[in-house]
């Protein structure tokens, strides 16, 4: 055969099987880049959970917050333009969780695909949400650990519930966001016990942003987990002197152990990150300012310096991201009066 010809045929071959490659892969695999854009964005909704995130042009709602935050979820789908939830994912059938699911599917005139641990249960606010899901045709999809599904470039993976317990906690839905080379953690209300069965796996569950479990209470984010995750950014989702003491003292301590920048909707408000796949920004609603409130002044209008926790005797700045609950709070002109109370400084923001 003529060497020209020869040479023309194996060049057409290598062509041949490139492109079969591109089409069975993808391109996007081979290269590990993404050319559009991801927001996600964290809701403040008290002491709830819910995140929409907008990726090329597909959207994605994880959890709707409490009953009460219906409103909030509608208004908030209408002035970001979403006619459409390419998916839903209720990480649990708790009201805080999927009580302002109903919201979202008020305004939208589509609903793709609804994840959650059960495709049944006796929840008030479960039931509701899966009834209005029927004048959309859908019905409830339970997952597998390891099942995903794409959002426009963003891969979604499943890496929780490992096993099913009788605590509805434990069984949240762990998912995990990666998009390009930045990956968000969500974890419901998962906690210590769900958590170890995760590391069991041997999964990646490493992420730049990790979204918190169970509003930052003790019982979750334990030390293995932290570190296996190992978090720029640690989003906790909780209402402003809540009744349950959210977050942790313990936690918050752990999360600044490992580096993670803290940031809190009760103090933040709506938190949004917004990524190309290799730059990663964030923006808050309101920022978390130094300045005390109201009702954190003396009766001559001079401001508090230091806040201290009366169980831990420890004093703090107001910006503190280790602040007590409001029951468990005192308030400090100076350095002196606190230091004469005998409380000592906070190690996490080390006051002066």
């Amino acid at each position: 055969m003529n060497k020209r010809i020869l040479s023309i045929l194996v060049t057409l071959l290598c062509l041949f099987s490139l492109c079969a490659c591109d089409e069975l892969f993808g391109a996007e695999s081979q290269s590990g880049t993404v050319s559009g854009r991801l927001e996600v964005h964290f809701l403040d909704v008290g002491q709830a959970d819910s995140a929409l995130l907008l990726c090329d042009g597909e959207s994605l709602l994880i959890d709707g917050g409490n009953s009460e935050d219906s409103s909030l979820l509608y208004s908030y789908l209408r002035n970001h333009g979403v006619k459409r939830l390419d998916c839903i994912i209720a990480t649990h059938p708790h009201e805080d969780h999927v009580g302002g699911i109903i919201g979202a599917l008020s305004y939208v005139n589509e609903v793709g695909t609804v994840y959650s641990p059960v495709a049944e249960d006796g929840n008030y606010f479960f039931n509701r949400m899966a009834s209005k899901l029927k004048d959309f045709g859908v019905s409830v999809t339970v997952p597998s650990v390891g099942d995903r599904f794409r959002l426009g470039e963003a891969e979604v993976v499943f890496l929780g519930p490992v096993e099913l317990k009788d605590d509805v906690n434990q069984n949240s839905l762990v998912c995990k966001v990666n998009y390009g080379e930045v990956s968000f953690l969500f974890t419901g209300d998962a906690e210590r016990p769900a958590e170890k069965k995760m590391l069991e796996t041997g999964e990646d569950l490493s992420a730049t942003v990790l979204k918190v479990g169970h509003h930052g209470s003790a019982s979750s984010t334990c030390y293995e987990f932290l570190r296996a995750v190992n978090p720029s950014y640690a989003v906790i989702s909780c209402e402003r002197n809540n009744s349950y003491g959210h977050p942790d003292d313990g936690l918050l301590s752990r999360l600044k152990d490992e580096g993670a920048e803290i940031l809190r909707t009760d103090r933040s408000g709506h938190i949004v990150f917004t990524t190309d796949g290799a730059v990663l920004s964030v923006e808050t609603e309101k920022e978390a300012s130094s300045a005390v409130s109201a009702d954190e002044t003396g009766e001559d209008g001079e401001p508090y310096m230091y806040v201290g926790n009366i169980s831990s005797k420890k004093y703090h700045r107001p910006d503190c991201s280790g602040l007590p609950s409001e029951k468990n709070t005192v308030y400090f002109y100076s350095l002196e009066e606190a230091i004469g109370a005998g409380f000592t400084p906070c190690g996490l923001c080390k006051p002066e």
